[in-house]
């Protein structure tokens, strides 16, 4: 029998046909994570406040979570915790401004193993460089809304425009130049919505015909909620007028520092146009200032949200022309909630529902069904094993969060948590928020405040989701919080808080 065999140039080619063909079988994924962005202010999620048509275009066409919860809500740990799928007391990042250690198990890293091309674009916020990564292009710390640095692995670079519009093109010029022969991973981290909210020029004024309803907690007393009584983060007394709000403003030191002579024009006329007519004129004082402050700061954040939804659709826009939609996952997510008035509050860091519940959508071409939603708990230390069995990874057995993949198969029938835990750090700067940790149920969150404040907070979220009445030792609640405390320890021994389990 004559035996045929083919030439190995052409047997080369086909193994690389093959390969190729194989690895294009595997999904892409694009990773949108924005900064700050409040799921109130965001119309799938049932918000009056602002549309979002394109990141509701991922909910038509995706899954919307409605009980995504983060671990500590603050910037940089969340950050951390999506790239290892840990705790911030497992992964060392428990405060903002630290150095990360990169050199541990980060999920890119791991991606890059299985052949994927890996890329994080804008905000990193993590005290160094990022490995793990084919390529990054990172902004400086916060970075600037306009005319930002942008640091790479050779050079820094200043570029002209506003941040947002920048972080697309820098995403689609990646996309356009990767080595199309592997599946890519691509971060695309927004600074939108951080403080101090300059909206792009073509968005300012964009709310000003809006005059926005006040949060029905809004003047708070915080009866009975010491940590609450002592933070430093309202609207009323933390919220500064000229650096936050533009009230003369000067525009020329500063975040306002490195606009162009037409950026800064166009920014003055717009603001003192608006001071002149709504605050000099007035002369408010009293609860009339800081209702003023409210709907300014609203405005502001939403203007800055408006460019921030429209890239979203640039880049899907993007894909659907480029033939990749079909076999690309699109995550949109927050690093965790904000507050916009509740409580008379901006910021985060409390385990309040505001600040906890973080959006989370994600757009998965023939798996998810379109149009759905989960009321799960889901965590953000899920987030990393999620995209690991998406690319057909091994999950590491030190990972701590759970594939939430079978919940996009099956939906809400497949087993689930259905108690989460939270541990937040960082005290006293900058809003004097004591660090605290607790339990979150479906029906219940226990909290326990240390540091200072020490106190236990028990709310029922089913009769009081505003979260204003502290249950916590009043009569007939105790077979609650004693099961709610058992459960809390259990997590704390599951997740390995040795500190939390010696304040129990």
């Amino acid at each position: 029998m004559k035996i045929f065999r083919l030439p190995a140039s052409l047997l080369l080619m086909l193994m690389t046909t093959v390969n190729a063909w194989s690895q294009q079988k595997k999904p892409n994924i694009i990773f949108i994570f924005s900064d700050d962005h409040a799921y109130q202010t965001i119309s799938a999620y049932g918000s009056k406040l602002a549309q979002t048509p394109n990141i509701d275009r991922i909910a038509q066409q995706g899954l919307i979570f409605r009980n995504a919860l983060v671990t500590n809500s603050i910037c940089g740990p969340s950050r951390a915790t999506l790239l290892t799928g840990k705790y911030s007391h497992i992964n060392g990042y428990t405060l903002n401004e630290k150095k990360f250690n990169v050199g541990q198990q980060l999920f890119p890293r791991l991606l890059q193993q299985h052949g994927y091309q890996t890329a994080w674009i804008g905000k990193w916020h993590l005290g160094n460089l990022p490995e793990g990564f084919d390529y990054w292009r990172i902004l400086n710390n916060q970075g600037q809304y306009y005319n930002p640095d942008f640091i790479g692995p050779i050079d820094t670079s200043r570029i002209e425009g506003y941040v947002t519009n920048i972080i697309t093109t820098l995403s689609e010029n990646w996309l356009n130049n990767r080595d199309t022969s592997k599946p890519f991973f691509l971060v695309v981290g927004e600074k939108a919505t951080h403080r101090e909210w300059l909206p792009d020029l073509q968005d300012l004024g964009a709310y000003d015909d809006k005059t926005f309803p006040l949060p029905a907690s809004f003047h708070d007393d915080y009866k009975n909620r010491i940590a609450a009584q002592r933070q430093d983060m309202t609207i009323d007394k933390t919220m500064r007028l000229k650096e936050d709000l533009k009230v003369h403003a000067g525009y020329e030191k500063g975040i306002y520092g490195r606009f162009t002579p037409a950026q800064r024009e166009q920014f003055r006329n717009y603001y003192e146009n608006v001071v002149s007519r709504e605050f000099d004129s007035l002369h408010l004082s009293g609860d009339a200032l800081v209702q003023w402050k409210y709907q300014r700061y609203l405005k502001d954040y939403l203007s800055t949200a408006r460019s921030l939804d429209r890239n979203i659709g640039a880049l899907l826009d993007y894909l659907d022309k480029n033939g990749l939609a079909e076999n690309t996952v699109v995550v949109y997510a927050s690093d965790q909630g904000f507050y916009m008035g509740e409580h008379g509050w901006f910021d985060k860091r409390f385990m309040y529902e505001e600040s906890l519940r973080t959006p989370f959508i994600i757009r998965y071409p023939g798996v998810v069904k379109p149009g759905s939603s989960s009321n799960k708990l889901m965590l953000n230390i899920d987030w990393a094993p999620t995209i690991l069995e998406m690319a057909g990874a091994p999950v590491p057995a030190d990972i701590q969060g759970t594939s939430f993949l079978p919940l996009l198969k099956a939906g809400e029938t497949t087993a689930w948590r259905n108690a989460a835990y939270y541990h937040y750090y960082e005290f006293p700067e900058p809003h004097h928020v004591y660090p605290h940790f607790g339990v979150r149920t479906g029906d219940y969150s226990l909290i326990r405040f240390y540091g200072g404040a020490d106190s236990w907070e028990l709310y029922d979220l089913k009769k009081d989701p505003q979260q204003l009445h502290n249950l916590y030792g009043e009569k007939g609640m105790d077979k609650i919080t004693a099961g709610l405390k058992a459960t809390l320890k259990s997590l704390i021994i599951q997740y390995k808080d040795q500190e939390a389990l010696k304040l129990l």
